[in-house]
């Protein structure tokens, strides 16, 4: 029985033998590994890890961006019946030495000379360390610590013990059980150190199971993995679905390439977070107004009847015969032609997940005739508890709970869900296990609601759903999610707990904001400088007031000031899967947030500013408060998602 991932691997090598299992472009040419050719990698490096002292139990780190050796790796070492901890390839050292600590990871993969230097810089504070192995020999020659080796290094280490026994590797792989641990996933810290989820092999395959027995992929189905494999997403798709229906998965050659490798290879499945399908939007309306007026008038013309199409869709109502007719036409002139510019031509199903996704957004890939799916879970329910059924789409909602999976609503609001798929527990973390796991039932720490149909309603965070001090509750993220669906802006981030009313910090998008400021002989030095301009000011009072007229009263946003910096995981403002810290941002920006309950005009604040020269330059600088039409308060009204 197929009962772990390495197992689901070797049956699939020998069901699809050489047929296409693992895709990789480099220098612009599409690199065919075989499913023969995937066991074969992975057992390799399975007895190299072996060779070096890896033994049961034991945990290894894999830092980098999306390539064959990342799997490779993770493979292995569940192969042996070692745990791997992924990391994020943008991490800060401080964060790496974090994590490999805290796990314990005797053996740390890297892709290439960055990630040693990262691993080099915080190497004291992880003494377990045995073994730090690079992918990417570029700009490691003249390296010489003695605990560096390169992968290949490692596979042939690994030919030697296949020589001398030949059923090490089978042993190996026989003696994994479904219930032993195969992944620690790190959450993503929002409010504070992340904590390491143990998800078992069990676990991710009934997720997968459960998954495909709703929207099947079928065996070379084409899937391409662009999203950072630390994150329980990407491990979903790439690894436990992919390995459960056998799917071929595509590596993008860079990460500035991946939308030109999605349109070359035409995936039939797609999951992604909300920030990617948000930007799609973007570069579509931007792209639109920079088109000629031919193709403008036409998109202009055809959306609206992509969107009634939609909603008919989202009623489960048949089209009149008027509306397919204009909706094939618009398909024809229009919508096939954006799809195909983003790669989406031939997906049966896209998903989103991660965090809240805007209903604009949602409406609008479905006038597109793009069948994006709101998934709903967490990393410590393998990614995936509640998604929407093809057929039965409420874009407010996330959709039903998949088979195998209960889900209820706690006295207090909160989302519990039981499933196979619920994790052990956090490493070394008894107390937040016990706190989060109750009586087998996943505590989500998200607020929500079941409606009539069955469908699961998030609301928010359940810590952040917030309350005026006249009681008036609503959600920032609700808010947050209706600003951000306009293409000038980037991130928003909404304050009000215990206040009079609702004001907003704004981030604008420079792409975008950039070709409208060049375009309308906006000159402009820096981010800095563009986010201040009074004519940007007002564009992006104009979204406000957009949003503001789809809000009960007591929800609108009476103020605004626009950061005169980009929100930034770096900064410890976002987090790697770039979801909001609101709590650090909140402390960090406590002036500013003051000043907007004030009556101050302008807020000065030192700026750190960096030229397009590259130069950086520390300037003091005034951010002016914008003021909205929004009027009175309204009676007591509750907002949802």
């Amino acid at each position: 029985m197929e009962d772990t991932l390495p197992k689901l691997l070797a049956a699939g090598a020998q069901r699809y033998g050489s047929k296409v299992a693992l895709r990789e472009k480099e220098y612009g040419i599409w690199q065919q590994v075989t499913w023969r050719g995937y066991l074969d990698h992975v057992r390799r490096f399975a007895l190299g890890l072996a060779s070096l002292g890896l033994k049961r139990g034991d945990r290894i780190a894999i830092v980098g961006d999306n390539r064959p050796e990342w799997i490779y790796a993770e493979l292995a070492t569940q192969s042996l019946g070692g745990i791997s901890v992924g990391l994020y390839q943008d991490s800060l050292s401080k964060e790496i030495g974090y994590i490999i600590d805290h796990s314990g990871a005797k053996f740390v993969v890297v892709e290439d000379q960055e990630q040693v230097d990262k691993i080099l810089e915080v190497i004291e504070q992880t003494p377990q360390v045995k073994r730090v192995i690079w992918c990417d020999p570029k700009g490691l020659r003249d390296y010489r610590e003695p605990m560096l080796i390169g992968f290949t290094e490692v596979q042939d280490l690994g030919d030697a013990i296949a020589a001398e026994d030949p059923e090490f590797f089978r042993r190996g792989l026989e003696l994994g059980r479904g219930d032993d641990p195969a992944i620690i996933c790190y959450t993503s810290g929002t409010t504070g150190f992340p904590k390491g989820a143990v998800l078992t092999h069990r676990n991710l395959i009934s997720m997968a199971g459960s998954l495909l027995s709703l929207d099947p992929m079928r065996a070379g189905d084409e899937y391409v993995s662009f999203l950072p494999l630390a994150w329980i997403g990407e491990q979903m798709m790439s690894l436990s679905a992919a390995l459960t229906a056998g799917v071929t998965v595509n590596f993008p050659e860079e990460p500035e390439t991946v939308q030109e490798n999605i349109r070359e290879i035409g995936p039939r499945t797609m999951f992604s977070p909300p920030r990617i399908w948000e930007n799609m939007v973007s570069t579509v309306q931007v792209k639109i107004e920079d088109t000629s007026p031919l193709k403008r008038l036409l998109y202009r013309a055809f959306l609206p009847i992509g969107q009634r199409w939609a909603d008919c869709r989202f009623e489960q109502r048949r089209p009149g015969p008027w509306l397919r007719l204009l909706y094939h036409l618009g398909d024809l002139l229009v919508f096939s032609a954006i799809k195909d510019h983003l790669g989406l031509l031939h997906l049966r199903q896209a998903y989103t997940g991660g965090a809240a996704l805007g209903p604009d957004v949602f409406r609008f890939f479905h006038a597109l005739g793009v069948n994006l799916k709101q998934i709903y879970g967490q990393t410590e329910i393998a990614g995936i508890s509640v998604v929407h059924r093809s057929e039965d789409i409420k874009f407010h909602t996330v959709g039903k709970p998949i088979p195998g999976t209960q889900v209820r609503i706690a006295d207090d609001g909160e989302i519990l869900s039981h499933s196979p798929a619920v994790f052990a527990g956090y490493f070394k973390n008894p107390e937040a296990t016990a706190e989060t796991l109750q009586d087998g039932w996943l505590h989500s720490g998200d607020a929500g609601y079941i409606d009539n149909d069955g469908h699961l309603v998030v609301i928010d965070r359940l810590k952040d759903v917030m309350r005026l001090s006249d009681g008036n509750v609503f959600s920032p993220q609700y808010i947050e999610n209706k600003l951000k669906f306009s293409p000038h802006i980037k991130e928003a981030v909404v304050v009000g707990k215990d206040r009079l009313f609702v004001v907003a910090l704004i981030n604008i998008d420079l792409a975008n904001v950039g070709k409208w400021a060049e375009n309308n002989q906006v000159a402009y030095t820096t981010y800095t400088d563009l986010s201040q301009k009074e004519r940007v000011a007002h564009l992006i009072a104009q979204e406000v007031e957009r949003v503001n007229a789809d809000l009960p009263p007591a929800a609108r946003i009476r103020k605004f000031v626009l950061l005169h910096k980009e929100l930034d995981a770096d900064d410890e403002e976002l987090t790697r899967t770039r979801k909001v810290r609101r709590g650090f941002i909140g402390e960090k920006y406590r002036e500013m947030i003051e000043a907007l309950y004030r009556d101050d005009a302008q807020i000065t604040v030192q700026a750190k500013v960096r030229y397009r020269d590259g130069r950086e330059a520390v300037v003091e600088t005034a951010l002016q408060v914008r003021k909205t039409s929004a009027g009175p308060q309204g009676a007591k009204k509750e907002v949802s998602a």
